[in-house]
């Protein structure tokens, strides 16, 4: 049996699937929502809000905490747990989607990625090596590969190349992880990712080629970058097709709540996604009955909860027509009241689907929630 991830429940009319994944700092019922803390905090929020939101893990970014506060620092610190006090389970991503964004200050070549700082414009060198070092550092429970993002679109031969280099990479990722002993007192998990653009062949040459690396977790990659949403769900489809049913499956950078519980149907257990908390700095806000932009003058003289179904501080204490004024008024707590919002949805609508799984009913209950999101707010 495989101790750090289990399945435990398969949705008998789809590939849903309920598990539980288990780290250095607790266990992690899946499907699970991701916060995104890029900088070891997820925004405006604390970590006693994110636990009553009911968060398992966050996400760090290595690309940022390596510039800022520095790597050395957070191991000093005894790891981001402790550096940001919260106690539980982390991810960080290796830096490689950030690389590739910076398209103008980077260059890849086969021994890593040389780019410059967004922050000063200092040069800096990311290889497998010193990526894997710097979140052995952070002391993150999951660790990524360094791997290249293709572009949308990218043409085949550009693609391939990058699945080369993600594949060799990933070797040396895991080499180095192999030998060298923990920065603090529990051993970190390493997953590979995916690559291979939008091309079902490259897909299949990239995931067969990283299973034989034996990984504990594996990531798809590459995708929700400007591809057609058909074309995402068709590649992460074929993707979890071949990717071993015993290990956890990590879609990258999704998504949107509907987009959530599409990707569940197809066998995806874990999510990220910045939405929640960038989204509710702007005033959109999401709720069972789909997207609600709250900055909107039809909210005025709205003094109704933003969602009477949700039990969040925001919504047991705050009105509407209170929130769209703070957020007009560009006053923190608005934005703060509507992300705390958004992150208990993301969680309460993840929780909701792991009962439909258990009851065997996924599928049924994943058209009837899309029927009813998608009527566009309240």
């Amino acid at each position: 049996m495989n101790s750090f991830f289990q399945v435990i429940k398969t949705d008998p009319h789809c590939k849903a699937r309920c598990g539980q994944l288990s780290t250095a700092h607790g266990m992690i019922k899946t499907p699970v929502f991701m916060p995104v803390g890029t900088q070891g905090t997820v925004k405006s929020l604390s970590p006693l809000e994110l636990r009553e939101a009911g968060s398992q893990i966050i996400l760090g970014n290595t690309y940022h905490l390596y510039l800022r506060p520095g790597q050395e620092i957070v191991k000093k610190s005894g790891g981001l747990q402790k550096f940001g006090s919260w106690h539980g389970s982390i991810l960080t991503d290796s830096g490689g989607y950030q690389v590739h964004s910076l398209a103008k200050l980077r260059k890849v070549q086969d021994n890593g990625v040389t780019f410059k700082s967004h922050i000063d414009g200092s040069k800096h060198e990311f290889t497998p090596e010193s990526t894997i070092y710097a979140q052995m550092c952070l002391g993150s429970d999951i660790m990524m590969v360094l791997d290249e993002c293709p572009p949308y679109p990218c043409d085949e031969a550009y693609a391939a190349e990058s699945v080369l280099r993600t594949t060799q990479w990933a070797k040396r990722c895991l080499d180095y992880h192999r030998e060298k002993p923990s920065l603090h007192d529990y051993r970190q998990a390493l997953f590979a990712i995916v690559q291979g653009a939008t091309s079902e062949r490259l897909r299949k040459v990239s995931a067969e080629s990283l299973i034989e690396l034996d990984f504990p977790g594996y990531a798809i990659g590459g995708l929700s970058i400007g591809e057609p949403k058909p074309v995402l769900f068709e590649i992460a489809d074929f993707c979890t097709e071949m990717l071993p049913i015993e290990k956890p499956r990590y879609l990258m950078g999704m998504g949107k709540p509907d987009d959530l519980v599409r990707g569940m149907g197809l066998g995806i257990d874990m999510f990220d996604c910045v939405l929640p908390t960038r989204n509710g700095r702007k005033g959109q806000v999401f709720t069972w009955s789909g997207v609600m932009n709250v900055k909107n003058a039809a909210f005025k003289e709205d003094f109704r909860p933003i969602d009477d179904k949700c039990k969040c501080y925001a919504c047991l204490n705050f009105t509407r027509a209170y929130i769209r004024h703070l957020i007009h008024a560009q006053e923190m707590l608005g934005m703060r009241l509507a992300s705390i919002h958004n992150i208990h949805f993301y969680h309460d609508l993840v929780s909701a689907c792991r009962d439909a799984i258990y009851e065997g009913g996924f599928a049924e209950w994943s058209v009837q929630f899309l029927k009813n999101y998608n009527k566009g707010g309240i």
